[in-house]
């Protein structure tokens, strides 16, 4: 009862404030995911890992999280919500692929984290509230900045490599933009477009085929020695945590609210530095102490904007 007093309309969808909390374990659920999908590719190099992680997180959906049938699902939402899914998972992997060294990885990702802020701001603008764009732009530009520094900062971003070696080899980079822009209009149109059927259950297999049809399509074939107990352990870890936190965001953007959830999102990143720092035993640094501070600033500012509507 006391939930459903604090349900309201918006956006065209009953706002849940437990639908929101769901959404928001995604996020701690996906700063798990890097530290993880390395040690998996370490074991299966990252094309092949990612099939198998995505293949192991299909099935796991299929069996916990059965999808309602097909001709339930609104045309626009399965064909053009399925597209976005299937292109941004395909995106980062091939983009990360196509990165030529550690640095480059890390200025990818960077890349690929520029979709709070493009999400952020792609709300606001859909939103028809006067100024709106301009009022979370502030917040926005903070907390982009405490990304930055987070993540770079913590792994040496040197900006004069990074700008040589977008030069040298851009395709990455423009992967990881076009993704990173894929994903924020998935999760702010799709809540619309769903009618209130969630396909993660559905994507999460495509993108399964698509990754398996990059992999042989790389030459990569699979790996030289077999890969060890510790590796297959963190495939089915790895893949508990991403399929479970597109379940949990899907379920978020479809019944919460979308604007508390793409200000919660700012977190992703810095989470998953900390998380991947604490996996793989590295160290965090003074820059990322401070970027995080400044996520933190960046996401009470767009939060106070919206509380204010």
């Amino acid at each position: 009862m006391a939930e459903n007093k604090e349900n309201k309309l918006a956006g065209g969808h009953v706002v849940s404030s437990g639908a929101t909390v769901v959404g928001l374990m995604a996020i701690v659920l996906w700063s798990f995911m890097a530290g993880t999908v390395r040690i998996v590719s370490e074991g299966f190099g990252a094309t092949l890992g990612s099939a198998l992680i995505y293949t192991f997180g299909g099935i796991l959906l299929l069996i916990f999280r059965r999808p309602a049938p097909l001709k339930e699902f609104p045309r626009k939402y399965l064909i053009g919500g399925g597209l976005l899914f299937v292109f941004y998972e395909s995106s980062i992997s091939l983009s990360l692929g196509l990165a030529s060294t550690d640095a480059a990885s890390v200025e990818v990702s960077l890349v690929n984290y520029l979709w709070p802020t493009m999400m952020v701001l792609l709300a606001a603008g859909v939103s028809h509230r006067k100024h709106a764009v301009a009022k979370v732009l502030p917040g926005a530009v903070v907390a982009t900045a405490g990304v930055v520094l987070a993540v770079g900062g913590n792994s040496g971003l040197d900006w004069h490599a990074a700008a040589a070696h977008i030069a040298e080899n851009p395709l990455p980079y423009i992967l990881a933009f076009l993704g990173a822009f894929a994903w924020s209009i998935y999760a702010v149109f799709t809540p619309a477009w769903s009618k209130g059927v969630d396909g993660t259950s559905v994507f999460f297999p495509c993108v399964a085929v698509a990754l398996w049809i990059i992999h042989f399509a790389s030459g990569q074939g699979m790996p030289a020695q077999a890969p060890s107990f510790k590796s297959w352990l963190f495939v089915a870890i790895t893949a508990v945590v991403i399929a479970g936190g597109y379940a949990c965001w899907g379920y978020g953007i479809l019944h919460g609210s979308m604007e508390r959830l793409a200000i919660a999102s700012y977190a992703t990143p810095v989470l998953s530095t900390g998380a991947s720092a604490a996996l793989l035993g590295l160290a965090l640094s003074v820059p990322f102490w401070f970027g995080a501070l400044l996520v933190a600033a960046g996401s009470v500012l767009n939060y106070l904007v919206s509380a204010r509507k």
